[in-house]
């Protein structure tokens, strides 16, 4: 059959089609009981199904010059949409080849333009391209004006922290978290500092000035701003991401094209590239002979493994956070230079994640389990048949206003309802008698009936509790999934949440040792120092046997 493509402002008459779905971004108010069924499911199964077709473009896409600064190449579901566009593409083929005639309302200029290229889709007049691309290119320019002064700054503030690191040291370059602090605590590392005095700590460039001053008082700190070239920062006023000619006259150049659009439209791209000028520098210069940090497989992250392999640095990649079947960027298969921008060794945060990145391409000699830093094994029993539902926002603000929504309708139905703002990036919402704000985590309440997240490791830490857990989809983006394999959530749609809290019962508790592992300071001892490196590699099987 047919799939009609309209903007919102364009719409064909109501009989000429049977059902209808919006694209992300496009707001339609059409016929509620004519939109397509399980419109959630169906964006998820497409983006599920892309996720080779991704990563293959992004490894052609990474192996142009200025692809190292950008997001798209490397699979990043969290900070790039382009995953999503693709599985916008795919269903609107799966629609245009089906049995009833579709109607698609789609106000994305760009991804309008590539889905009436489709075999079987009629369409009508596309959305103006160049106010957007004005928009973006004029916001671009004062994002990179706005980097380039800021980034400038610190470079002179931070550069006198140099002498904290010494040639030869083991570092830890890590994230300004909010958490850490300047008597040797690290939020992504806890107390290793502190168990191991002769480690030094990288603030990356993320971390802005004056949280960087905030925590180099300890005389073992310092900021890769520190490392930078003024001079330099002034230069990234011109920086942008170029795809390939190849790329965006492609089958999916109109995607590629948006997705650079997007990237260059914010200032991205230019702290990638002081990073990448940053970390290059301060190898050349302090010249350590190991560094450890929260590893993720992100463009800068690559670049900083070949630098390090070009100076005979050891690179020690520690998977803190969690992977899950929707974190593309953690598999290999993304990096145009295969293992060479990966880990000399990468150390899970336990079994679970140790096997997921082995199935995504890291080798199995490269990996070891180092235990999780940021998951504590609790004892408590949260569960209380009769208590409310915890509901913990998304730091995506969209997301965020899409479960509080979903938070809403739960308290409506007479349910009694938490909801956690993310630390970072509250949400203004409006309480009721059955909807309450709460500041304290999962962990410190006592009794819950159920947990509702999209994503995060709230759902995690709900399973591992033995709670009734719900991971709510949403109909124009992708709620990414971050459990790993035999940890599952129950996936819920806006309309469906209340008759599933419902009808809930407890789950098994997840068993934390499937999944986790405690620290292994031993081994953390051992690979910062040096020692016995070579028989690091045989002690994950060991340990994994037991």
């Amino acid at each position: 059959m047919t799939l009609l493509l309209h903007r919102s402002r364009d719409l064909p008459d109501p009989g000429a089609y049977r059902f209808w779905f919006p694209t992300t971004g496009t707001d339609v108010a059409l016929d509620a009981e004519r939109k397509l069924p399980r419109l959630a499911a169906r964006l998820e199964g497409a983006f599920n199904a892309c996720r080779t077709l991704w990563w293959r473009l992004g490894r052609e896409m990474g192996a142009a010059r200025t692809a190292e600064i950008a997001v798209t190449p490397t699979g990043s579901s969290m900070g790039s949409d382009f995953g999503v566009m693709l599985a916008w593409s795919r269903l609107a083929g799966e629609m245009a080849a089906g049995d009833e005639t579709c109607l698609a309302v789609c106000d994305d200029p760009w991804l309008f333009r590539h889905l009436a290229g489709l075999p079987g889709v009629r369409a009508g007049r596309p959305p103006p391209l160049w106010a957007r691309r004005a928009r973006l290119r004029l916001r671009g320019v004062l994002a990179r004006c706005r980097v380039s002064l800021s980034v400038a700054m610190a470079a002179l503030r931070l550069g006198r922290f140099r002498g904290a690191h010494a040639e030869g040291d083991s570092v830890l370059l890590v994230y300004g978290h909010p958490l850490s602090d300047s008597q040797g605590f690290d939020a992504y590392f806890d107390d290793l500092m502190e168990r191991l005095p002769a480690v030094k700590r990288l603030l990356h460039t993320d971390c802005p000035a004056r949280r960087a001053l905030e925590l180099t008082g300890d005389g073992r700190t310092a900021s890769l701003h520190g490392w930078g070239s003024p001079l330099s920062a002034l230069g990234l006023v011109a920086v942008r991401w170029r795809p390939e000619r190849r790329h965006t006259e492609g089958p999916y150049g109109w995607l590629v094209r948006r997705a650079a659009e997007k990237e260059n439209g914010g200032g991205t791209p230019a702290m990638n590239r002081w990073s990448l000028h940053c970390q290059e520098r301060w190898l050349a210069s302090a010249k350590p002979s190991r560094i450890a940090w929260p590893w993720e497989n992100h463009a800068w992250e690559r670049g900083l493994c070949r630098a390090a392999r070009r100076l005979g640095v050891r690179t020690i990649g520690y998977q803190h956070a969690v992977i899950g079947p929707h974190k593309l960027n953690y598999s290999t298969a993304s990096n145009p230079d295969g293992l060479d921008s990966v880990p000399d060794l990468v150390v899970a945060n336990g079994p679970a994640y140790r096997a997921e990145a082995a199935a995504w391409g890291v080798p199995e000699e490269r990996l070891v389990i180092g235990g999780a830093f940021r998951f504590r094994r609790s004892e408590k029993d949260l569960y209380d048949a009769h208590g409310p539902v915890f509901v913990p926002l998304s730091s995506n603000p969209d997301e965020a206003r899409q479960l509080a929504a979903a938070a809403r309708t739960v308290a409506d139905s007479g349910r009694a309802v938490l909801v956690k703002d993310h630390p970072l990036y509250p949400l203004n919402f409006r309480e009721s008698p059955n909807l309450s704000r709460t500041t304290v985590p999962m962990a410190g309440h006592d009794g819950l009936s159920a947990v509702l997240y999209t994503t995060g490791t709230s759902g995690l830490d709900a399973l591992l509790e033995g709670l009734p857990t719900f991971r709510l989809m949403l109909e124009d983006r992708i709620a990414i999934d971050i459990l790993p394999a035999g940890a599952e959530a129950t996936p819920v749609t806006a309309d469906g949440v209340v008759e599933a809290l419902r009808s809930a019962v407890r789950p098994r508790r997840l068993e934390w040792e499937s999944v986790l592992s405690p620290p292994d300071m031993d081994l953390w001892r051992r690979l910062l120092s040096g020692d016995g490196e070579a028989g690091e590699r045989r002690r994950p099987a060991m340990k994994e046997a037991s």
